[in-house]
């Protein structure tokens, strides 16, 4: 005998499992894989302290490493840091135009200096 004014619930839940806000963003990246000095450039869609959303020109591997170049604004200047960072997953095609391939990349290296004004960045964003 259910209760009276008790209802199931259903739904889904999502909890979220990152150790880092993500914030929205739409900037350009440089970046070559580790193994070549080809210069190549994609959009980063969201960042956190710790990795990166990414839409790709072309395909990259899951545990690919790539040296890049997130670039943002900075007063009225543009500024940059520079990472390594993984390839940790890597949605299927989206469709025919470049840029089409988004994957997310987690930071394996980045100089503490990098890493500051990233959080600076960050800090700006969440004002």
């Amino acid at each position: 005998m259910e209760e009276k004014g008790t209802k199931p619930r259903f739904g889904i839940v999502n909890f979220e499992r990152r150790r880092h806000p993500r914030f929205n963003i739409d900037l350009p990246i440089e970046y070559y894989p580790v193994d070549s000095s080809v210069d190549h450039s994609g959009q980063a869609i969201n960042v956190s302290e710790g990795g990166l959303l990414v839409y790709f020109p072309e395909k990259v591997e899951v545990g690919q490493h790539l040296h890049l170049k997130l670039f943002f604004p900075s007063g009225s200047e543009l500024n940059h840091v520079e990472m390594f960072a993984e390839a940790v997953w890597v949605d299927i095609h989206l469709g025919k135009a470049p840029g089409d391939y988004r994957s997310g990349l987690r930071f394996v290296q980045i100089s503490s200096n990098d890493l500051d004004k990233l959080k600076t960045f960050l800090r700006s964003l969440a004002e």
